[in-house]
């Protein structure tokens, strides 16, 4: 009887961010079809469930709901995060966990399905792609941002995106880009400023890590072996004295020698010495103590040096090359304080794990891949309401996911 009060009074606050009471039916609707032991999460199978005398009508009407009413999936999930983010506990930190994840989808018409890498597959495959931003603390996460991604292809084709009810002022972004104004949302909202945490598919862009630091946000973030650096010892030469001709120049240069050119990370982790790399433990996982060898080193990042007049700051190259490879496994570059333990560095790197168990929860338990329309309003109303959905499954709804 508490858990069914609990889930009512969930239910009720989701409820006031709907605009018109009549949609409350759809909404707790919607939330059990998702929560119910069934093998696909879609419209059909779900209103078969739920209404099994009265199927057709149950289907026109989750339809509906889900399809074309009008209510803000944004106002959905900012609802979930103030109903679990007071549960939180940000003692020991907080971190926003920036990724990306695929569901693979037959033929062309579903809004923004293209040939394009699928994580869930591992290679290129037809998909949708959906940019998320989580939440996270030491003992849980929430996704509180989800955006498809929009193919170049998609974005161009004003017939596509009339059927598929893609808003009009929407252009093409980048994934990086995505990310980035969903955090810019967040923080004019009034958000913490909590470290972002991302792979190498958003850290390789230096324009997503530059604005990450011009926000006050540290990162800790993955990067290729073949982004370039400069490490100790190497730095841009300074601009070209005067001729007394013409402007005075003022940018930086790369020079021949090979103190005077970045090297790569790769290069810079074979250049290491033995004594700097340290093995460390960072936490406990489902069979044995998660354990590797790391080393760090300052560097600045070397991008474009002929544009800019003076070197980009300093930060961390975090590097994780396990004993008995032959190469490095993964590299970071972090804005985490110059004085961070080793210890704590790895520790808050190795966090972005979260955000993998939140997207295979929601795939394998609530059905996030599962919806069959094809409109934006459909996937975005489907995947938020996936995320609602994700949390009462106790009496203390949030808490109940290991936040407290």
């Amino acid at each position: 009887m508490k858990d069914l009060q609990e889930f009512e009074r969930y239910m009720a606050h989701l409820g006031e961010g709907l605009g018109h009471a009549d949609r409350q039916g759809g909404l707790r609707g919607y939330c059990t079809g998702l929560m119910a032991p069934l093998k696909r999460k879609s419209v059909e199978p779900m209103a078969a469930h739920l209404a099994p005398s009265a199927t057709r009508s149950r289907h026109q009407s989750l339809h509906h709901f889900v399809a074309d009413s009008a209510w803000s999936d944004e106002q959905m999930l900012l609802r979930v995060a103030q109903w679990v983010v007071p549960a939180m506990d940000f003692s020991d930190g907080g971190w926003w966990i920036v990724d990306d994840t695929g569901f693979p989808k037959q033929g062309r018409h579903s809004v923004g399905v293209a040939r394009q890498y699928c994580g869930m597959l591992g290679k290129q495959d037809n998909c949708q792609v959906a940019v998320s931003v989580s939440l996270a603390c030491q003992a849980g996460s929430l996704p509180v941002a989800c955006q498809l991604y929009l193919p170049q292809e998609w974005a161009d084709d004003p017939q596509r995106r009339k059927k598929a009810g893609v808003p009009q002022g929407l252009e093409f972004a980048t994934k990086p880009a995505i990310a980035l104004a969903q955090i810019e949302h967040l923080m004019a909202q009034g958000a913490p400023r909590h470290c972002v945490l991302a792979d190498a598919g958003y850290g390789v862009d230096t324009a997503f890590r530059e604005r990450l630091g011009q926000m006050g946000l540290a990162y800790a973030v993955g990067v290729t072996g073949q982004v370039t650096v400069w490490p100790p010892g190497h730095a841009p030469l300074p601009p070209k004295p005067y001729s007394g001709r013409g402007h005075v120049p003022t940018r930086l240069r790369r020079g021949d020698v090979r103190h005077e050119q970045p090297l790569s990370v790769k290069e810079v982790a074979f250049g290491l010495a033995a004594d700097q790399w340290q093995n460390i433990e960072w936490r406990e996982g489902t069979n044995f103590t998660l354990r590797s060898r790391f080393a760090r080193v300052r560097v600045r990042a070397a991008h474009r040096e002929h544009l800019r007049t003076e070197q980009r700051p300093e930060e961390w190259l975090l590097i994780e090359w396990p004993e008995g490879h032959k190469e490095p496994m993964k590299y970071w570059l972090s804005t985490l304080d110059e004085d961070v333990l080793l210890e704590r560095m790895v520790y808050e790197a190795k966090m972005r794990w979260r955000i993998e168990r939140d997207y295979q929860d929601l795939k394998q338990e609530l059905g996030l891949g599962h919806y069959e329309g094809r409109g934006w309003r459909g996937f975005h109303h489907h995947a938020s309401l996936s995320i609602a959905a994700w949390l009462p499954d106790g009496p203390a709804t949030a808490p109940s996911r290991g936040c407290g």
